[in-house]
């Protein structure tokens, strides 16, 4: 659990983390530097989830290396499911991450939206539902494992 006391916006329990998978984690299907050691430290203050659409079919391979069972979203309205899961766990306790066009809505709906420029791409709703921008998924994790960093980004 991370607690954030963020001047002009106040304080945020965050219990969850979403990522995506594809273009946010991995390029290509593949899991991009450093991604592993920082998701395992994550997952010691935050309840870690994956979101996919296993695009490259890579996703078991990917679970394996993270230690992670991801969900698997299902053609047809990919942005509402993942905007959905974000609600079922709790918005008000949730930071999600992406990058694509079908994040956008996850990223909206969470208390914390970080959208990260990727090798894939960055869909320009999805960096508009933000309410951080990094540039890389390293600098994503470690903003997170360093949440200092979160209040100063974020006071208003």
């Amino acid at each position: 659990m991370i607690r954030l006391e963020i001047p002009g916006i106040g304080d945020i329990t965050l219990k969850h983390v979403v990522f995506d998978v594809n273009g946010t984690l991995a390029v290509d299907g593949n899991l991009l530097p450093g991604v592993p050691g920082l998701m395992k430290e994550l997952g010691k203050q935050l309840t870690v989830h994956l979101l996919t659409a296993d695009t490259h079919g890579k996703q078991s391979q990917i679970d394996r290396e993270l230690e992670l069972t991801a969900v698997r979203i299902q053609p047809g309205n990919e942005a509402k499911q993942k905007a959905d899961f974000v609600t079922e766990l709790g918005a008000g306790e949730t930071v999600s991450v992406g990058q694509g066009a079908n994040d956008a809505l996850m990223l909206g709906s969470a208390v914390i939206g970080i959208c990260l420029l990727s090798p894939e791409g960055t869909a320009l709703e999805t960096l508009l539902q933000a309410d951080l921008i990094v540039p890389d998924i390293q600098s994503a994790l470690e903003l997170l494992l360093n949440p200092i960093r979160l209040k100063a980004s974020l006071r208003k």
